[in-house]
Formats: C-alpha cells, sequence, structure tokens
C-alpha cells in the first residue's frame, strides 16, 4: 500500500505549502493553512501516442454561431449579464452575508415561468426555501428543490432531471467524497466549481453559483475559481441602505461596465428603473457643501449628491475621512486646492461623503468633490440647479471626460438648467435650449461658476 502524502493550502489564496505554516508568505493572512490529501492523477497511456488521435482545427473552419441567450423578465438583471443567460454558461455571483443573494436568485427563479429550475439549497431546508418564496410570491412547479452537498449526488441529478437552469446556494457548501479535506476548502470549491463547469459545457445547462465572501470583500476561495467560470457578478450594498447594487466583476458574454440597481422590501427587490431620481429624492436645498455631479456606471449616467463637510479640527492631526470616494483622490483634491486656488484645508477636517451608499470609483466626480470642499469651507451653497463633472489635473486643469454626451442628456431629463463640464467637451457638443452647457478649462474657473468666488 502506498504511503498517503498531504500538503498544505491557503484558505485565503490557494498558496500551497510543503508544511504548516502559521502565516502564509503570498498573502501574509495568519493562521489559514488547512491540510489536504494530495490525490495522485492516473495516466492511462494509449497505443500509438496520444498525438495521433488529434487534430488541430482550422479557425476558419470554427461555426461563428451566436450565443443562445435566454431573458429572465428582469430587467436589471439582465442588463449586468448583456443582455440574457446564455445557455451553457457558468456565473458566480459573490456578495456579503444578508445582503440578499438568495433572495435575488430565488425572484431569477419566479420569473422564468416557462423554465424548469433546479435549486440547490445546502445551506437551507426545503421548510425555509418554501417559506423565502411565498414571502417573495407564490410559489409554482417549475422550481425543483435539492437539499444536498454531496457532489457525486447532485451531478448524477442534473444528468438525469436535465433542467433548464440550476442554482447551487452555496459552492462552499458542496464536497467531493473523494477528497479528504472538509466543505468550503480551498480543494473541494475548486472542485466543485470544475464539475459543475464540466456539465454545463456538456449537457448546456446554465449553472448559477452563489459564493461566499471574505472579510476583504472578496469571493472566498481561490482566484483560479473566479478564472474558470464564464461571469462573475458581485451583490453589493451597505445594509444601512435599501439599495443594493449588482455589478459585473468578469463577463465573456458581455460587458463588465454596467450595473443593475435594486431596492430591498419587505416582499423582495424591487427594480431601480429611475435610479437618478431617487437618488437625488431627499436632497437639500441652500444647504453648503453639496454638489450634483453626473456618474457613469456602464452605458448608464446617474446623478448623484456628493457632500462635504469643512470644520475647524480641534486635534494636532486633521481628519480626513471619505465614503464611497478613494480617500486617496480625496487628499490628491486637497493638495490641488491648496496649490493650485489657494484654499488651505490644513487646520480643518474634511468629511466627504457620497449620498445613497453609492460608491463612486471614475475621476470625472473631482470637479464636484472640490466643490463642495469649497463651499462647506466658505459656507456658501453651490446652485441646485447647476451639475458639474470633469477630472482634476494635478496642474489645476479639467481634463476631457468620456460620453459627456449621456450625462448632459440625463441632467436635463432631470430638470437641471446648467452643466459645468471641461471646454474640450464643451466644444463637441451641440447647444441646446433644455440646458446651459459652460466649459472650463482650469479649477480656479470652475470654482467661480459653482461658488461664485
Amino acid at each position: 500500500m502506498s504511503k498517503q502524502t498531504s500538503k498544505y493550502v491557503c484558505q485565503s489564496c490557494g498558496y500551497v505549502s510543503a508544511r504548516w505554516t502559521g502565516k502564509c508568505p503570498n498573502c501574509n493572512e495568519w493562521n489559514s493553512f488547512v491540510e489536504e490529501a494530495v490525490t495522485p492523477l492516473k495516466v492511462v497511456r494509449k497505443s500509438g501516442g496520444i498525438a495521433s488521435k488529434l487534430n488541430a482545427i482550422s479557425l476558419t473552419d470554427v461555426d461563428s454561431i451566436a450565443d443562445v441567450r435566454f431573458v429572465t423578465g428582469m430587467a436589471e438583471f439582465d442588463r449586468v449579464l448583456g443582455g440574457g443567460i446564455v445557455t451553457g454558461s457558468v456565473i458566480l455571483l459573490g456578495g456579503d452575508p444578508g445582503i440578499g443573494k438568495s433572495t435575488l436568485m430565488m425572484q431569477v427563479a419566479l420569473h422564468l415561468k416557462d423554465k424548469v429550475t433546479l435549486y440547490i439549497t445546502g445551506e437551507e431546508s426545503p421548510k425555509q426555501v418554501k417559506l423565502r418564496v411565498e414571502r417573495l410570491g407564490k410559489a409554482t412547479s417549475n422550481i425543483q428543490l435539492l437539499p444536498e452537498t454531496n457532489l457525486e449526488l447532485i451531478t448524477d441529478v442534473i444528468e438525469q432531471a436535465m433542467p433548464d437552469f440550476v442554482i447551487v446556494d452555496s459552492i462552499q457548501t458542496l464536497y467531493n467524497p473523494n477528497l479528504e479535506s472538509a466543505p468550503g476548502s480551498v480543494g473541494q470549491v475548486r472542485e466543485s466549481t470544475g464539475m459543475l463547469t464540466r456539465i454545463a459545457k456538456k449537457k448546456n445547462i446554465p449553472i448559477i453559483l452563489i459564493g461566499h465572501v471574505t472579510k476583504e470583500g472578496a469571493i472566498a476561495g481561490p482566484r483560479v475559481i473566479e478564472h474558470m467560470v464564464d461571469a462573475v457578478l458581485q451583490f453589493e450594498g451597505e445594509k444601512h441602505y435599501a439599495y443594493r447594487i449588482l455589478r459585473g466583476i468578469k463577463n465573456r458574454f458581455g460587458s463588465t461596465n454596467e450595473i443593475g440597481i435594486f431596492e430591498m422590501h419587505d416582499t423582495g427587490l424591487r427594480e431601480v428603473l429611475n435610479p437618478s431620481e431617487i437618488f437625488l429624492s431627499e436632497r437639500t436645498y441652500g444647504a453648503s457643501g453639496a454638489t450634483i455631479v453626473a456618474t457613469l456606471e456602464g452605458t448608464r449616467p446617474l446623478l448623484i449628491e456628493v457632500q462635504a463637510l469643512v470644520s475647524t479640527s480641534n486635534y494636532g492631526m486633521p481628519q480626513r475621512t471619505s465614503t464611497g470616494f478613494d480617500l486617496r483622490r480625496l487628499q490628491m483634491l486637497l493638495a490641488v486646492l491648496d496649490k493650485r486656488v489657494g484654499i488651505n484645508t490644513g487646520a480643518h477636517d474634511v468629511f466627504v461623503n457620497v449620498a445613497g451608499g453609492i460608491r463612486i470609483d471614475e475621476p470625472a466626480a473631482d470637479l464636484g468633490i472640490a466643490a463642495s470642499i469649497v463651499s462647506s469651507l466658505r459656507d456658501i451653497p453651490v446652485d441646485s440647479q447647476t451639475v458639474a463633472i470633469g477630472e482634476i489635473g494635478l496642474g489645476g486643469e479639467i481634463r476631457t471626460i468620456a460620453h459627456c454626451d449621456k450625462r448632459v442628456q440625463e441632467s436635463a431629463k432631470l430638470g437641471f438648467k446648467n452643466i459645468i463640464i471641461p471646454s474640450t467637451n464643451a466644444k463637441k457638443m451641440k447647444s441646446t435650449k433644455d440646458i446651459t452647457i459652460i466649459g472650463v478649462e482650469t479649477i480656479q474657473e470652475a470654482i467661480k461658476h459653482l461658488v461664485g468666488t
């Protein structure tokens, strides 16, 4: 009998070590190594050689058939996936605990009334799932429940039942009995994902895998899982807000810039078809330190209120706090205001907040953030009928932004009278009677238009 060997695998990044270590040398995580048995691969040699059995395919002989999609009926979900679910694709959905991943997937299954959905529940009992379905809507016979975590039994059911759609909740609960490691370990998650991916491609069945996330917000398990699947979706949002954002991180069949916005209610998730109007519904008029910016998420323009509060510091080191905006970029904007405009905030605490729990990643919001800071410092409100967009360079210049026409159209549709944009964009824009376009070249010029000093 051959001697059984083992290896130690980091549960955070998948790093493999021959012996146990307290700290992972790859991701610097402590106490993350778990022992796993090594299963040697059995190599079967064929007579005549393997190469003689293989033939390369010419690229011109490959059929270029368009991907077959089916629409779920949830417009926001279909938008993120690029128009619907592609048959035979594997989608990984991640998010914080309690954010609403299972609720979203059950609502998708309820919308697919003409397709048989196999819902594999490894975390909840069928009674718990039934209670959720009754809260979301009337239960239908097209949803089949399978309370099982054994991967071999699950694959047998999928191959025999041949459902139209499969949901796995969650991938961390599945285990392969041929592996010695515990469910949720790197080896088990990788093996489960690989086997389900092979079934999806072979049987042309779309499968959605619900995955947990780590405390840093990344999907639990090795990064190789994200490379194995066709699409990776992140369901995010603040627990204290009702809004949820479905964001595409990877998509082999569509764009990764699209987002879907939902609102959590007692009866489930509702699609937000006009997010700009909702995000601006609670804005305060006439208050200093608030500016409206037009950000872009994929092809969808969003009008969001950015707020700033500048107050005298009571400590030796002034505070710099940002919610929904990159803190390092905030510090850069403060340095530009000090150097190029002469606005010194060295003795003040600066707090920046993006209203509604939204996070802004694009630099086009720089001008709105800077205007809010100056407005709060001087206690002069920004015109409530003006939208400000533009990237600020280190020299104080307002740089060109992309898709400016969509931002202008969204601002005009919501009734704003003025919009301040980079002068290079203004030269390419056509004048309109609905909104006045003001082009600026420097931050000094923009501050003069927005704050008046």
